[in-house]
């Protein structure tokens, strides 16, 4: 199976708040069709009839269903929407697949913050099936730097999920975090149905505590994204993300779509 390539709008939220059909436009004429919904809970109807004037559709969206109390760069504390309200959501988006983005890095220390962690996400999933979604997670560097029972946590977090619950694993962060990204995604099998396609130099003081702003559109880094994409026997979705990019972010997403495309065609020829 090939996978659908898409892209998470955090990427062009930029151009995309004052602008929304504008960006979008810029999307659909790249050739993308699928997008991962971002910041969509309080506006799920706008987002919906923009996305079908333009032809695009979201199957994936990022959403807090973990942590209640998310801590921002700012200093601030934001409240995160009730799971009623994400799923709510979700269902007027037409989504598949509700991901939380972020738990903070001081719960991925020890077994009984990742145990944590699980509850909650099997807890989300349950409530989730209701509405006929999956739920799943994705991860930064700071899931996989620390080990519980030698393995990284977030390989520890995968042997106690539902099987509802679903990962997606951003190779960007995982390379970061000095791991293998292909033999993460081969020992991590069916669990894992998205990845975030995301390159750029790998430095030691990548981190996400200090993010880079120059990442590189797939393929022109030092992630090794073709070995992770085939050992992903099981990708549904192959995300396009910057987190910092230099220059027209909508030129650096066409050259990742491009790489992509050329990728799954030459696997599929």
């Amino acid at each position: 199976m090939t996978p659908t390539i898409s892209l998470q709008l955090y990427t062009v939220n930029a151009a995309l708040e004052p602008d929304l059909d504008g960006g979008l436009a810029r999307l659909a004429a790249i050739g993308l069709d699928t997008v991962e919904a971002f910041d969509f809970v309080g506006r799920a109807p706008e987002l919906r009839a923009a996305f079908d004037r333009h032809g695009i559709s979201a199957k994936t969206g990022h959403a807090f269903l973990v942590s209640e109390q998310i801590p921002l760069p700012d200093g601030t504390v934001m409240t995160a929407p009730t799971h009623a309200e994400v799923f709510a959501a979700a269902t007027t988006l037409g989504l598949e697949i509700v991901i939380d983005p972020f738990v903070a890095p001081d719960e991925w220390t020890t077994r009984e913050g990742v145990e944590r962690i699980a509850e909650r996400l099997n807890a989300a999933a349950a409530e989730a099936a209701e509405h006929g979604l999956l739920v799943g997670y994705h991860n930064h560097d700071h899931e996989l730097r620390p080990q519980i029972d030698g393995v990284p946590a977030l390989e520890h977090l995968a042997g106690l999920l539902d099987d509802r619950v679903v990962l997606e694993v951003d190779l960007y962060w995982a390379t970061a975090a000095g791991v293998d990204a292909p033999a993460l995604l081969e020992r991590l099998g069916d669990r894992v149905v998205a990845v975030h396609v995301k390159d750029g130099p790998m430095r030691g003081d990548v981190s996400t505590a200090n993010v880079p702003t120059d990442q590189t559109p797939a393929g022109q880094g030092d992630v090794p994204l073709a070995a992770a994409l085939a050992a992903g026997e099981h990708l549904r979705y192959a995300v396009i993300e910057f987190d910092g990019q230099q220059g027209d972010v909508f030129e650096a997403v066409a050259a990742s779509h491009a790489w992509l495309s050329a990728q799954f065609e030459a696997v599929s020829a």
